[in-house]
């Protein structure tokens, strides 16, 4: 989806020979799994940070264009919404001292589009739903002029024949409205982590990722408020998932943690785009086959928290990524980059444990996880594979950060590094302090002041601090 298209129209030619050109490069695909094309250069990570534009009143700032214009820098690109920007990474080697070098990235890009924006009486925020959002922002008068976002709007509510999407989340407090296009999405943004693995160890990390994402949610859960109503600690899981929402059954859900485990390889993702996702965007494209510009396409439309993807290096090689995308934008650079760790480092240990996880976690088992750390955040009740239960941050605290190290220590991260990165997350969970139960301590203590609230994280996130030290 990061990719223009020329047109938002499209005829019934588009679509049938769209999807046969899918079908072909999904078979090339499938022979590339069987012949073991795919590069082999050990664990390559990244990262994409989805940020917003703010006025000086902490409202979103619609000036993503004229923002970009001045920025002029191409790891910076629009995002769905005029008050939303997307910031990606250099691909990196996992070892030595490469937080450092994502965190450095990260913070000079930052600035610089912090500056860029201050002459336009706007400022940047990372967080993964701005409490002092109003719905009527959501409009498509203030989505970016991109054909590709125009043409996702009209095919999804195609498929809907055009009813409205209704939103329904039940947590602290009760949310429900209807919304007349996709521009719900743009409430939630992320930071999603690439991992790019072989391809022999690609469906294990796969679905390590899947059992990893639980606890990643709940240590980074930034998104307790929507609208004014007080509902998940990570209230951008269930907006995402309905927000784009044009199937009833979990078979055709364009937002979902899926059906299963994979069983052999990723190709399995990729035979079920082809199978069960009705085409959105059938652009036609001059590419060679071995590309797999459509597939590639059709895969960016579907968007699983645990997303396969197929990249291409610079001799043209195919390798696989992995983009773990459960993670909130923010509440800082260093917290960022520090969740970036916990992950690489997580899924890496648990893969020299268990050859295959899937037979110690059941599928069920890890999807419930899911959704009760979105719920519930650190106090969230999960289920490991001692068959046992126990609080989010104690497992966190007494089991995962012993295995995030060993997983650093194996890619060769630096020890300094591993003690700075690995401590911001453990001074997190021992004082109980995410973005999610920061927010909300401090409503506690000012009020449902929205507005005022998210100035305080403002105030706080350019302090340059982790969260766990923000003062109320």
């Amino acid at each position: 989806m990061g990719q223009e298209i020329e047109t938002c129209e499209f005829s019934a030619h588009d679509f049938a020979e769209f999807q046969r050109r899918l079908g072909r490069e999904t078979q090339l695909l499938a022979e590339w799994f069987e012949e073991g094309v795919f590069a082999s250069d050990g664990a390559i990570g990244g990262y994409e940070l989805e940020a917003c534009l703010l006025d000086r009143d902490a409202n979103p700032a619609p000036l993503n264009q004229p923002l970009l214009e001045r920025l002029d820098e191409s790891l910076v690109v629009p995002e769905l919404a005029t008050f939303n920007v997307e910031i990606n990474s250099t691909a990196r080697p996992l070892h030595g001292d490469v937080f450092e070098r994502m965190a450095e990235e990260l913070q000079s890009l930052w600035d610089r589009s912090n500056r860029a924006a201050q002459p336009l009486g706007a400022r940047m925020g990372m967080i993964g739903i701005m409490p002092s959002l109003r719905q009527q922002a959501l409009t498509l008068h203030n989505m970016s002029p991109l054909n590709r976002y125009q043409a996702l709007n009209d095919q999804v509510f195609k498929l809907r024949h055009g009813k409205p999407l209704s939103i329904q989340i039940e947590g602290r407090e009760t949310l429900n409205l209807e919304h007349d296009d996709v521009m719900l999405e743009s409430a939630a943004t992320s930071f999603q982590i690439h991992l790019q693995a072989d391809a022999k160890r690609a469906a294990l990390l796969y679905n390590l990722s899947k059992i990893a994402s639980a606890p990643m949610v709940a240590v980074s859960a930034n998104s307790p408020y929507l609208f004014g109503h007080d509902l998940w600690d990570e209230t951008r899981i269930p907006l995402f998932e309905q927000s784009i929402s044009v199937g009833a059954s979990d078979l055709t859900k364009r937002v979902s943690f899926g059906i299963r485990y994979l069983y052999a390889s990723m190709m399995e993702n990729f035979e079920a785009n082809f199978q069960r996702y009705p085409v959105l965007l059938p652009l036609l494209m001059d590419e060679p086959v071995e590309r797999l510009a459509h597939l590639r396409l059709h895969n960016g439309t579907i968007w699983r928290w645990n997303r396969p993807l197929i990249g291409f290096d610079g001799n043209g090689r195919p390798h696989l990524r992995i983009e773990h995308r459960v993670v909130p934008a923010g509440p800082s650079v260093i917290d960022a980059i520090a969740n970036a760790a916990f992950y690489f480092g997580l899924v890496t240990g648990l893969a020299e444990r268990y050859e295959s996880p899937e037979a110690e976690m059941g599928f069920i088992r890890a999807r419930s996880n899911f959704y009760n750390a979105a719920r519930k955040g650190l106090k969230a009740e999960l289920f490991w594979f001692d068959w046992s239960t126990c609080p989010a941050e104690t497992l966190i605290r007494e089991q995962l950060l012993g295995v995030a190290r060993d997983g650093l220590r194996h890619l060769g991260i630096d020890a300094a590094s591993i003690d700075y990165w690995l401590g911001i997350i453990e001074q997190r969970v021992v004082r109980g302090i995410n973005g999610a139960t920061w927010q909300r301590q401090w409503v506690a203590r000012h009020g449902p002041h929205f507005q005022q609230l998210m100035e305080a994280y403002l105030e706080q996130q350019e302090s340059g601090k982790p969260v766990h030290e923000w003062t109320l």
